[in-house]
């Protein structure tokens, strides 16, 4: 690691040789002196760690420099050395973005040194803090973590996306399993809130008479029960995001709470006056329609009409194609990865069991008959027999998706066809129907 860049300006000869020789008593600073302005910008494009600056420079004022040094570069710490005691110079320095301000006196070669390596220390945390924000922001990548190249999900990547450059709402829906909570989370650690929290609550696992206390937190006293204070989701997500999930779930009452903290951008704890300002990013997730929802009674229209924004639907995996096949692979690998299990391949005919499955538990169900299909097995291949999961099919389940009669039947045709491994005519008579009708569907799409 190369040693730490000082550029030093300052016009008196005497004073940048004691500063000089007191900085180089660390080796790991590297000093480069600037007697005027003009010299010290023709360099700056060299982006030094930390810059000192005299207060009073020949060709241009240490004020006019710290504005330009401030435009370009406004991460690097300025220091400012000064003979002027004056407080309102100190304050218009510090105001234009100065990092410290040092009297020219008996003590100030002591002040520096302290003042610039507690400046390295904040250098190198803001260092590693970018790098791990790019680690979580990698990590949540939604085309790596979101993963599945059918075309349902390529639309899904596009919309996430467009999602990472705004703060409007977002409105997640899918069926239970799909990944409603991960495909928050890319929204959240690919945008400009990255370095803040995100919070989630899943608004059906809490008890209607407990949400409030849950969201806008409470003080001391404000309740029985209420023996400490306790700071609210939303005040915890501020500057951030809060990710509420089954927001359908969620009573008139409370309904009506949150469309006001949404119009006001402010909330106050139960049991407390005071009101805090709220500035963080809503993202909503459902697995109902939330537009039959207000049509029903059940959810507020104008709040309906507040959270409208960008709306990800998610779809189920029994639409995903070959998707099962992917995630499904990588879920075993991962698996074994975490449990130090040699890693395991599918069979061809485990990989066709799998693809004739409708998995109403999404993405989550095929995590988990892919783990255990890893244990199962006895050799390096997940066999067929490895894999079990509820064959039972609901009528209602299977009627569920508003589709017609011959987008039922192409769904039919290809459950057989996955069943016996794409033999047309062994279908066919299965079915009791020509190949020709068989491989016309293929051709227009419909399987």
């Amino acid at each position: 690691m190369g040693k730490t860049k000082i550029f030093v300006v300052e016009d008196d000869a005497f004073y940048s040789k004691m500063m000089n020789h007191k900085l180089s008593m660390d080796s790991e600073l590297e000093i480069t002196i600037f007697n005027d302005g003009q010299s010290f910008l023709n360099k700056l494009h060299q982006k030094p760690t930390i810059i000192t600056l005299d207060h009073s420079l020949p060709d241009i004022s240490g004020l006019e420099l710290l504005k330009k040094i401030k435009k370009d570069y406004p991460t690097i710490p300025v220091i400012v050395l000064s003979s002027q005691e004056l407080i309102v110079t100190a304050l218009e320095m510090l105001q234009f973005g100065a990092y410290d301000y040092i009297i020219k006196d008996g003590a100030a070669m002591e002040k520096l040194w302290h003042i610039v390596h507690q400046a390295i220390e904040k250098q190198n945390l803001f260092k590693e803090i970018e790098l791990l924000s790019s680690s979580v922001a990698n990590q949540y990548n939604f085309q790596k973590y979101l993963k599945g190249s059918s075309e349902p999900m390529k639309k899904v990547h596009a919309l996430l996306e467009k999602t990472t450059k705004t703060n409007i709402t977002v409105t997640i829906t899918g069926e239970t399993g799909t990944g409603k909570e991960l495909a928050a989370k890319s929204v959240h650690f690919n945008s400009d809130r990255i370095k803040k929290p995100f919070v989630a609550i899943n608004v059906a696992a809490i008890p209607k008479e407990l949400i409030e206390s849950e969201l806008f937190g409470y003080e001391k006293g404000a309740f029985t029960g209420a023996d400490n204070l306790k700071i609210g989701k939303f005040e915890e997500a501020n500057n951030g995001t809060l990710f509420l999930d089954e927001i359908g779930e969620m009573d008139l009452n409370m309904q009506s709470k949150l469309l006001r903290v949404l119009q006001e951008k402010e909330i106050s704890r139960l049991g407390a006056n005071k009101l805090i300002p709220l500035n963080l990013r809503i993202i909503i997730a459902t697995h109902r329609n939330l537009q039959d929802e207000v049509k029903n009674g059940r959810f507020r229209e104008d709040l309906y009409y507040r959270l409208m924004g960008i709306n990800i639907e998610l779809p189920p995996l029994r639409e995903r194609g070959n998707d099962i096949i992917l995630l499904a692979k990588h879920f075993a690998a991962e698996f074994c990865s975490e449990n130090n299990i040699q890693k395991k391949e599918f069979s061809s005919d485990a990989l066709n069991k799998l693809m004739t499955y409708r998995y109403p538990g999404n993405v989550r169900e095929l995590k988990a008959i892919t783990e255990i299909s890893v244990v199962m097995s006895d050799g390096d291949h997940i066999l067929e027999s490895d894999i079990e999961f509820n064959k039972k099919i609901d009528i209602e389940d299977f009627l569920e998706d508003d589709l017609t009669l011959d987008q039922y039947n192409g769904r039919i045709i290809k459950w057989f066809l996955n069943k016996y491994n794409n033999n047309v005519l062994q279908v066919a008579e299965k079915l009791d129907i020509g190949k020709s009708t068989i491989y016309r569907m293929i051709k227009e799409g419909k399987i």
